[in-house]
């Protein structure tokens, strides 16, 4: 029988906690497999933290982790995924926009044989311009840049098993990426509809800025995704692309100067952008260079490998469980 992890990220969720764990701990024991509830509070400055102070006494299914300042969502889920035991983690907001109920749907997709079962908010209740819209270009560039087709890349409410998110490091904002960054390690993805309600009190933590933030994060998962393994490859076309046009240039000119013309007067500015391409290429290459170094000192250094073992089968046919490193 899997053991199921519940990892929620809080910030100043104090109205939604108790409704929140009231119909979370029902839809789990009508599960009847062994489970825990870990809530990672990200600093809040109301009474979230004693609220779930209080029923932790009454409640041995639940663990709280307490950060010290606020760190953001993805450090606060990073946190919970690393204390997680179970063999399935499930990840979803604090605030009730995502049912508890929906929690039996996607884990019947993990035991489908899906490694990761994601969120789609199909009906969403949000703005029309200020967060439908923009989802919904910033979710069709992330499917692009990442090539896993998704609907709604954005949403917290996940199933993933185990060895597959203790697998992947998080940074900045790209928790929104874990199912591009696991389908690196060939993780399988499905997407499961999951019901979308208006928050039970409280304004919401997101707006339009962020999604300028998410095209910085598309960037990079794009050369995460493409090039974390051979980044000479994305420096070295760019650096061979503007060394090339520099010598060009600077080639016609020296050949144009000999031809007993003016350069400065005729082609000053043209002679400077040659020289900045030119440079900028030998740049772009070391860069490449750099890259190479880092690339390999991070995997050999921490013992790493570039690859992800699902399992091995020996000669008796019993499949040996791996996690994933080797």
């Amino acid at each position: 029988m899997k053991f199921l992890s519940i990892v929620i990220p809080i910030h100043n969720e104090e109205p939604a906690l108790l409704p929140l764990y009231d119909r979370l701990t029902a839809v789990l024991e009508s599960l009847q497999k062994p489970y825990e509830i870990i809530f990672v509070d990200d600093a809040s400055t109301d009474r979230s933290f004693d609220l779930l102070s209080n029923l932790v006494e009454t409640d041995g299914h639940l663990k709280i982790i307490r950060l010290r300042r606020n760190f953001g969502q993805t450090a606060a889920l990073a946190a919970g995924f690393d204390e997680a035991q179970g063999d399935v983690i499930v990840s979803l907001d604090g605030d009730l926009q995502h049912e508890p109920e929906d929690i039996p749907a996607l884990l019947a997709k993990i035991e489908e044989g899906y490694d990761i079962a994601s969120g789609w908010r199909k009906h969403r209740i949000d703005n029309a311009l200020t967060r439908k819209l923009p989802s919904r270009i910033a979710n069709w560039m992330m499917w692009k840049a990442s090539g896993v087709k998704l609907h709604d890349f954005g949403t917290t409410f996940k199933a993933y098993r185990s060895e597959i998110i203790k697998d992947i490091n998080l940074y900045g904002e790209l928790h929104r990426f874990i199912p591009a960054l696991a389908s690196f390690y060939g993780a399988r993805v499905a997407e499961v509809p999951i019901k979308n309600v208006p928050r039970i009190a409280g304004g919401s933590h997101y707006g339009l800025g962020r999604t300028f933030r998410v095209l910085f994060d598309i960037v990079t998962i794009r050369f995460l995704l493409t090039y974390f393994t051979r980044p000479m490859h994305f420096f070295g076309k760019i650096g061979l692309t503007a060394t090339a046009l520099g010598t060009l240039i600077l080639a016609y000119l020296i050949l144009y100067k000999l031809a007993g013309h003016h350069i400065m007067t005729e082609h000053g500015p043209l002679m400077i952008a040659g020289a900045i391409l030119l440079q900028a290429g030998l740049m772009m290459f070391g860069a490449g260079l750099l890259g190479e170094i880092l690339m390999r000192t991070y995997f050999e250094s921490q013992g790493r490998r570039i690859y992800a073992i699902r399992e091995i089968r020996t000669r008796r046919g019993e499949p040996q469980v791996t996690d994933g490193t080797r």
